[in-house]
């Protein structure tokens, strides 16, 4: 749903709907979303980070440690080196 101006609530219940979770740098406004209690597939906020590969290998590291998906905020954070 990227570049399509989706209002982020919108994009949250279009993902829920086929129980798909959200990945995102838009932190702040999904962070605040999930505070909401909005019902959701899961929600990954992450940092940017122009080395997507090493972005991405981020993400499986906090996805296989985490036990479930369903209502969780994630939470994926550039190193600070």
């Amino acid at each position: 749903m990227a570049n399509l101006q989706m209002a982020d609530d919108a994009v949250l219940v279009f993902a829920s709907a086929d129980n798909r979770a959200v990945l995102t740098l838009n932190r702040k406004h999904f962070v605040r979303l999930h505070n909401t209690g909005a019902q959701h597939a899961g929600i990954i906020v992450c940092t940017f980070d122009p080395d997507f590969v090493r972005q991405a290998s981020r993400v499986d590291d906090v996805l296989r440690i985490s036990a479930e998906l369903q209502r969780q905020l994630l939470r994926v954070n550039r190193p600070t080196v």
